[in-house]
């Protein structure tokens, strides 16, 4: 892709989800998220009514009346994007490919943080960490993330979460607000999963085709597996192959779901022909 056509496709994205986030979502993230928690701001004297416990005891006894510590909210916060660039997420069989879908989500969720004054960061991964970038704040740094989710060219094609997981919890050491958009094709991640839960707000995007959920009966088909590059002739006509992998796609959606739940996080499952807006403006309402 030559730089002109990049910029063409990164303003493209930026049109429409800067829009999004402006109209619809800025309001609703700004009251989902309401910051780390309290930081002390001052102290002044005491007043009648005020909580003792926030009596600063040293101040007090220096000045021989009570004084008590002021806080306030913290509001800004940090935005981890992490985001699956595996072989799987360029699978797509309507207008668009999952990994579209993923870059707009993600634009989206960036230009909301940034109406927040809020830093963003960005972590793409396959079976290990292709690209960190840094949380930080401005628009030129939310196309940067932009370019990176459309251009960028990962070396492998396989998928392992735990890794992602396991990278997020090393760098990232205060509290973030994070949101993992994958397919979830994939098992073995709980234990980091709920370690990252434990420190950091964590959201799942599941971004999926329904023509993966179900293998169509079309006869002998030569199948490529988009993580390994594989090539096999499956015979779609035989209903135990169509149920067997029916079985297989269950389990990792339904290990998807069970381990977020375990760990207090939260799903949003975006079929790629369905509006992402309402599913994530749902969320946003029900977090409110």
């Amino acid at each position: 892709m030559d730089t002109k056509e990049l910029l063409k496709k990164v303003r493209k994205i930026e049109i429409k989800t800067r829009r999004l986030s402006d109209h619809i979502f800025g309001g609703e993230y700004h009251s989902t998220f309401k910051g780390r928690g309290m930081t002390f701001s001052e102290v002044r004297q005491y007043q009648y009514g005020d909580d003792v416990r926030n009596i600063d005891w040293n101040v007090t006894a220096r000045y021989n009346e009570p004084y008590i510590k002021v806080f306030e909210e913290e509001r800004e916060l940090t935005m981890m994007l992490m985001v699956d660039v595996s072989g799987s997420e360029l699978f797509g069989t309507d207008t668009q490919f999952k990994n579209e879908i993923v870059t707009e989500i993600a634009a989206t969720l960036a230009f909301s943080a940034t109406q927040n004054n809020d830093k963003i960061g960005l972590i793409l991964f396959s079976d290990e960490v292709e690209l960190y970038i840094p949380p930080k704040k401005s628009r030129s740094h939310v196309l940067r993330i932009i370019r990176e989710l459309i251009e960028f060219h990962p070396k492998s094609k396989r998928t392992n979460v735990a890794e992602a997981f396991k990278f997020l919890s090393n760098v990232m050491k205060k509290k973030a607000i994070v949101f993992v958009l994958s397919d979830f094709i994939a098992d073995d991640y709980s234990q980091n999963l709920k370690i990252a839960s434990g420190r950091h707000d964590v959201t799942g995007i599941r971004v999926y085709d329904k023509h993966e959920e179900l293998i169509p009966n079309i006869g002998m088909v030569q199948m490529e597996d988009e993580e390994s590059g594989e090539l096999l002739l499956v015979n779609t006509a035989s209903k135990t192959v169509r149920l067997n992998y029916s079985k297989f796609y269950k389990e990792k959606v339904d290990y998807y779901k069970e381990n977020f739940a375990k760990s207090g996080s939260g799903t949003i499952d975006c079929r790629i022909d369905e509006s992402y807006v309402k599913k994530l403006l749902g969320y946003f309402k029900r977090r409110g």
